[in-house]
């Protein structure tokens, strides 16, 4: 038994989680973003979400529906927490001109390492990072600065120190942009770990919570970069979604933003993103008729 729970179960998800990073790297369209390739990624995300509450279901079975609910209430936040994550890996991909292929390679070995340092800040209860966490303030001051640079009308690119980008050649070594992918899931597990803590205190469903959802976060992020990329004035989007996110970290010791008004945000800004892409196009299509 190891934290109530026999080993069995434990390997046995871990498996499952080995299982999935595998079938993931094995998608088809990883070189290229055909309508394939979306449509994988979308039935991809669907396929680990079912996965996700059949697991809930079978703990039902096995060890009670408090328990599966418990799941379901932890897979439910850390999903909806994560999201932020989402656009800041979309920014560090841009910055560092990250092909469509080494995207999938980045965050399989980010999400890999992100399995272990989950286990660990759950074991440890976050009181590490509790200590550390002038920390948080630094990377919402430096999510500030990137946002600030999108909105002045940049490019990502310019979002990445000139010296960061030295260490990640165009065919050279991924372990900058993975170390920034586990970086930034480090910084964002102080946010979501504790909500989860508050709904349960069985570290077996805390943790298993944790990584189905950030499991989903992979095939998650190409859905949306897929359709993100379509929109004209991305950076404007990313932008003001990089300052919402960093005003909302830099504010958590005072104001506590729920998460429905959280992710209501995005949609707006996401909305009015591509709203003002698709009138932009529309202007230019009767210009050149007229032309």
């Amino acid at each position: 038994m190891i934290a109530g729970v026999s080993w069995v179960w434990w390997l046995g998800f871990h498996a499952a989680v080995a299982a999935v990073l595998l079938a993931g790297s094995l998608l088809p369209g990883h070189k290229r973003q055909t309508r394939n390739a979306q449509i994988a990624q979308w039935l991809w995300t669907a396929a680990l979400v079912l996965g996700a509450f059949a697991f809930a279901g079978w703990i039902a079975v096995t060890k009670g529906h408090v328990v599966a609910l418990e799941f379901v209430a932890g897979y439910a936040i850390e999903t909806s927490l994560s999201i932020d994550n989402l656009f800041v890996f979309l920014v560090l991909f841009q910055g560092f001109r990250i092909n469509h292929e080494r995207q999938h390679i980045s965050l399989m070995w980010g999400i890999a390492g992100a399995v272990v340092l989950r286990a660990l800040f759950i074991l440890a209860g976050i009181s590490l990072l509790s200590r550390f966490e002038w920390i948080t303030w630094i990377f919402g001051l430096l999510l500030l600065y990137a946002a600030w640079k999108l909105l002045r009308g940049g490019s990502a690119h310019t979002v990445i120190p000139e010296w960061i980008r030295r260490m990640q050649p165009a065919k050279g070594s991924l372990l900058p942009v993975i170390l920034a992918v586990e970086f930034t899931d480090v910084l964002f597990a102080v946010d979501s770990i504790p909500a989860v803590l508050a709904v349960s205190h069985n570290p077996f469903v805390v943790y298993t919570s944790n990584i189905a959802a950030i499991l989903g976060l992979r095939s998650l992020y190409f859905v949306l970069a897929d359709m993100l990329d379509r929109f004209r004035y991305l950076h404007y989007g990313l932008g003001a979604m990089l300052a919402f996110v960093a005003l909302k970290m830099l504010g958590s010791r005072w104001i506590e933003v729920p998460i429905t008004l959280s992710l209501a945000v995005m949609g707006i800004i996401l909305a009015a993103c591509a709203i003002a892409s698709w009138v932009a196009a529309l202007r230019e299509q009767r210009m050149a008729k007229w032309a």
